[in-house]
């Protein structure tokens, strides 16, 4: 097995970078859309409403975890660094393989958030289909 260098942990900061910059987008996404679900249901207070912020509520979660995986395997890899630094290299191996499950934890509830926000947005076409056939 070859050593583990500086440069294969610092490999995955621009990824992991990128993954938490769309990560944040999405949690800035929801909280807009769930201040003004807040707002719609004061006025009116429509099951459908109620349906909508648990699956925000859900899907906000997913976020939560996602971010909170992506953040701590870019902790692991700046961990790695410094104990391939102080000369830990068996530690530093583990250290990585652990930000990298991380990571593709971080990934597999990308996957589910993903599948979730699509059967969301397939409600509101049905419904939107379902008004222009009754027309």
């Amino acid at each position: 097995m070859e050593a583990l260098t500086l440069t294969t942990p610092a490999l995955l900061f621009s990824a992991i970078s990128l993954i938490m910059l769309a990560y944040t987008n999405r949690f800035l996404a929801y909280s807009s859309v769930i201040r003004n679900l807040h707002d719609k249901y004061l006025e009116r207070k429509e099951d459908s409403l109620i349906r909508q912020i648990k699956n925000l509520k859900l899907r906000l979660n997913l976020t939560r975890y996602m971010q909170i995986l992506g953040i701590t395997s870019l902790l692991f890899c700046v961990l790695t660094m410094f104990l391939i630094y102080i000369h830990q290299q068996a530690l530093a191996i583990w250290i990585f393989g652990t930000a990298l499950i991380l990571l593709i934890l971080s990934l597999g509830l990308l996957i589910r958030e993903i599948q979730i926000s699509s059967q969301a947005l397939q409600h509101h076409i049905a419904d939107i289909e379902e008004h222009l056939e009754n027309k």
